[in-house]
């Protein structure tokens, strides 16, 4: 990389810092106006749903991250997720030790995103159409393998472990934390990291500095892919079936909580704390109007105009007004 994106680090990390100490308040107040307004929200018992909610969506969101830090975008996410519970319950089910389950089923996770990297880098295709592509296929393709069923998963030990709690706190949200670590030294503490930000901001400029952009383009949606099949694994766990229709819409909610926490649909901007933070303002935002008898339709209407607000001054910043 060219010595001159080196200084441009620092400004891009305290904005990242800023933006995710706003997130977070904006979060902690929620929890305190829905703690006045309903005292169901702060019992144990809704926090504890709260964190279970919104951490499937949190994982997905730094896969996605990911990707749009390239300038890309992966609608598939919430089809791979459908998918891979359906693969991991039909493994368990045939008599497949849990921990090989879980493991070829991440494998077909990073199976379709390095196919989708290949149809970006050797087909030439536009990112919104081959992952577009693979949503509508991957739905048909599981609905073809379950006969339009759901497959029931016949392993308590498999489905007791997102029902349970370590230390108080629900495993799902541990899972989180499981990802989210190493996902952020790995986006911003290593090369791997900075590369993916030099091709969203000049895919070309960095071409030119020795990055191998094919490389990191096959990266980004791999990682993507590897996330959403981990995400099906642990619904899967939840819901105790297989079935290729879940998740559906997923994908949208994964965006939105990327680009809530500060992620730019233009590239070359993002985080990996902001999408976590992102997916539990709209977990919360969805578990507070649910207690309290807002219209769902309503939950929608927000987060649209969250998004909205939030890539309007994305724009702003980016042309420096």
């Amino acid at each position: 990389m060219s010595t001159e994106a080196i200084p441009a680090e620092r400004p891009k990390r305290n904005y990242n810092a800023l933006f995710g100490l706003t997130l977070l308040a904006l979060l902690v107040l929620l929890w305190v106006i829905l703690s006045v307004a309903t005292p169901s929200f702060a019992s144990a018992n809704n926090i504890s749903n709260l964190l279970r909610q919104g951490s499937m969506i949190a994982i997905l969101a730094v896969g996605q991250t990911f990707v749009i830090i390239t300038g890309g975008i992966d609608l598939s996410v919430g089809a791979v997720v459908g998918f891979a519970t359906v693969i991991v319950a039909m493994l368990i089910n045939a008599g497949v030790p849990i921990y090989l389950a879980i493991l070829i089923t991440l494998l077909v996770g990073v199976a379709i995103g390095m196919f989708h990297g290949f149809g970006i880098v050797k087909m030439g295709l536009p990112p919104f159409i081959i992952t577009l592509a693979t949503l509508t296929s991957l739905r048909g393709i599981g609905l073809l393998m379950t006969n339009g069923n759901s497959i029931s998963i016949n392993n308590d030990a498999f489905q007791l472990f997102s029902r349970s709690s370590f230390l108080g706190v629900p495993n799902l949200f541990w899972m989180v934390i499981l990802v989210g670590i190493p996902a952020y030294i790995f986006l911003h503490h290593s090369r791997w990291g900075r590369y993916l930000f030099s091709v969203g901001s000049n895919a070309e400029a960095s071409r030119l500095s020795g990055v191998n952009v094919q490389r990191t383009i096959y990266m980004a949606y791999t990682l993507s892919g590897l996330c959403a099949a981990f995400v099906g694994v642990l619904l899967a766990s939840r819901i105790g079936i297989g079935n290729p229709t879940q998740a559906e819409g997923w994908e949208l909610q994964a965006i939105a909580s990327s680009v809530i926490g500060g992620t730019s649909l233009f590239g070359a901007v993002g985080s990996v704390h902001g999408p976590l933070l992102g997916a539990f303002i709209l977990a919360t935002i969805n578990n507070g109007a649910n207690l309290l008898n807002v219209n769902a339709f309503w939950q929608r209407i927000i987060t649209g105009v969250l998004i909205i607000v939030i890539v309007y001054f994305d724009g702003l910043r980016r042309r420096g007004k």
